[in-house]
């Protein structure tokens, strides 16, 4: 028999069988991606193989996950939506086929790591066929697939909360992706920072070990991903100017438009100051055209983060690919979020992937006092169509803020009520019910009455007396409320929960129900209403309108003092040294403080009736209820139902009518 050496090309026979006997060599992150990824329609707007190229920006974030580079840390600071819990998905499926281990998944809640359990991890699953053979449907026996859990050879994906103490400390882990951790709980039922409870996972597996923290950020001096990117390298995407060539980052402020025409946006090279059009994005940022992740940090931090194995990695919607968010449209709504801070701070979270400097201090009182306004209280002025009230108790005396609501959230001090008396007797408790039934005169010459009444429940000693007159006057306006200063704002009205329940714990159906407000986001709010200016003459010969959630005060009736406590806190930075994380909080700068007190609950009573989200129609339909009383009407005649106004009727749906017309 003949050897192999008889044959022509030999040598090259045996080079490839010596090929073939050679292992695979390892996959990076990006290249398992592009080779085995499917994305399904379930999960993503784009359907079909994963493609690199299409966020190249994500080449590298993706890369220093892998095993083979010698990063620990990757941090990556982000706007919305530019692929980033993509990239953490293509890590876990390179994990589960190429490098298994033990791997956790942190989302912010475990509702919502269900949903991406179900939405993105099982449609990665099913549509690759090297993992659909490594984990196991959940359907079969034995398979060790659940929702929140996926068994494969060689390690184990668990899918959790921050807001689970049990899951972050249930298992070793090798790698770990905490994705939004801006969004996590500060502490975690009082056994510390999510982020710390999941990094302790880790130890046993020291230098071989990988966290992953994606984020959004949200306010400077809170966002945990700020910090971790303060530790960081700092890397930017620079990418090459296709007039002259030039490196740089994209920059919101090198975007450039006329005012009020959006679509004509374009950037503007920080070298040669030439107009760069959107369609030379993509080969903008082509790694084939010069594109390139660039540390940017201080020389000191770079190395300090080297040694740490520490890299970050920052991009803004101004990389977003054709398609996906255009700079028009980034234009569009710097442009529309202008005079709303509300508005700006999602721009800057969600757009450009920075932190937004909350400003805590308290507008200036005498400011306030010197702008009122020259009507009195007791009448609503025109443009109040809704009417609620904020109630605050003390021992010695209640009091009541009613507050009308107009357009675009603007809203006016309509009247400051004081009981005075020992709140435990009965009789100060029947003078509040009146109240209830009471109506104000509009300046159109209708009156109106309270739609939502919102009373603080406290936590000291009245508060079994504020449960019990919220039982006697249980219904759709009354709302007995708890003021909440820490936790993951998802609603600033959370509920209701509640209260009554049986000799045996069981919850009674028609019981009290109790309202959690998130009073923080309520402060925040009335402060950035209150620092606004009011239109200038020359303003409304231009037809310029109020700002969007201009405070009204008048000058009949309000003190000093009220105006003192409505500005009476302040949001201060505070680091908890023995848990080690910083928070945000509001202190009192002086001992009073109910006029804000009243007005968070007023305010978060119209939440929660919706004003937030009412289109101009329901406003046109309240607007056409204000005329004034008919000629017949005694003036002592019995008040119309709490919530409803008297005014004229109009053609409106039953269940509108019902709930806001008499």
């Amino acid at each position: 028999m003949s050897s192999v050496d008889d044959f022509d090309g030999a040598d090259e026979l045996r080079r490839a069988w010596l090929a073939g006997l050679a292992p695979d060599p390892p996959l990076t992150v990006s290249q398992w991606a592009d080779r085995h990824r499917m994305l399904s329609s379930r999960g993503a707007a784009e359907a079909g193989p994963y493609r690199t190229a299409r966020t190249p920006y994500m080449k590298a974030v993706m890369d220093a996950l892998s095993p083979s580079h010698p990063a620990r840390r990757v941090v990556f600071p982000k706007a919305a939506q530019v692929g980033a819990t993509e990239a953490g998905n293509n890590w876990v499926g390179h994990c589960v086929h190429i490098a298994p281990g033990p791997f956790l998944l942190v989302q912010p809640t475990v509702d919502m790591a269900k949903r991406l359990s179900q939405q993105r991890l099982e449609p990665l699953i099913e549509e690759s066929p090297e993992l659909r053979t490594r984990v196991l449907p959940s359907r079969s026996r034995d398979s060790g697939n659940t929702v929140l859990s996926k068994r494969f050879p060689g390690g184990v994906l668990l899918i959790t909360g921050a807001n689970s103490a049990v899951g972050l400390r249930s298992m070793p882990a090798r790698n770990v992706f905490l994705d939004e951790v801006d969004a996590y709980p500060g502490d975690l039922d009082g056994e510390g920072d999510p982020v710390a409870l999941a990094e302790a996972r880790t130890i046993s597996f020291g230098h071989r070990a990988k966290m992953f923290l994606a984020s959004t950020p949200t306010i400077a001096g809170l966002s945990r991903i700020e910090r971790e990117w303060e530790l960081s390298d700092q890397r930017r995407y620079h990418v090459p100017c296709p007039h002259c060539g030039g490196l740089q980052w994209l920059k919101f402020e090198h975007l450039r438009w006329p005012k009020g025409r959006p679509e004509d946006a374009a950037y503007v090279c920080e070298h040669c100051d030439e107009a760069i059009e959107e369609r030379h994005k993509t080969w903008m940022m082509d790694p084939d055209n010069g594109a390139d992740w660039i540390a940017t940090a201080d020389p000191e931090v770079i190395e300090r983060a080297q040694r740490s194995g520490i890299v970050g990695f920052h991009i803004s919607g101004l990389y977003s690919p054709l398609g996906w968010l255009s700079w028009e449209d980034i234009a569009a709504q710097w442009e529309d979020a202008q005079g709303n801070d509300a508005a700006l701070k999602t721009f800057k979270n969600t757009i450009l992937g920075e932190t937004w400097q909350e400003k805590g201090e308290a507008p200036d009182w005498q400011r306030l006092y010197d702008r009122r306004e020259a009507w009195s209280l007791g009448t609503a002025p025109a443009g109040v169509l809704v009417l609620t009230a904020g109630t605050d108790v003390q021992r010695d005396r209640i009091e009541i803020d009613i507050w009308g609501w107009g357009r675009n959230l603007r809203s006016w001090l309509v009247d400051h009520i004081v009981i005075e008396g020992d709140t435990s007797r009965p009789e100060i408790w029947d003078r509040l019910t009146e109240i209830l039934s009471r109506t104000w005169p509009h300046a159109n010459g209708g009156r109106m009455a309270l739609a939502r009444f919102a009373i603080d429940t406290g936590d000291g000693a009245t508060t079994d007396a504020v449960y019990a007159w919220a039982r006697a006057n249980r219904g759709e306006q009354v709302m007995a409320v708890k003021g909440q200063r820490d936790g993951i704002v998802k609603a600033p009205v959370d509920g209701p929960s509640k209260v009554d329940v049986t000799e045996h714990g069981r919850k009674i159906r028609r019981g009290l129900s109790l309202w959690t407000v998130k009073t923080g986001y309520f402060k925040s709010e009335t402060y950035r209403f209150l620092r606004q200016s009011p239109p200038t003459d020359e303003d409304i010969e231009a037809g310029l309108d109020w700002p969007s959630g201009y405070v009204h005060i008048p000058k009949g009736g309000v003190t000093s003092e009220w105006i003192k406590q409505l500005t009476a806190e302040q949001l201060v930075t505070r680091r908890d040294k023995r848990r080690g994380y910083t928070k945000l909080e509001w202190q009192q700068m002086r001992e009073r403080n109910e006029a804000l007190d009243c007005r968070v609950y007023a305010r978060a009573a119209a939440w929660l009736m919706g004003i937030d989200r009412w289109d101009d129609n329901r406003w046109q339909t309240l607007e056409a209820q204000i005329k004034p009383a008919p000629e017949d009407t005694a003036p002592d005649a019995e008040p119309p139902p709490a919530g409803r106004i008297l005014r004229r009727r109009v053609t409106a749906p039953r269940a509108y009518r019902a709930r806001y017309m008499e």
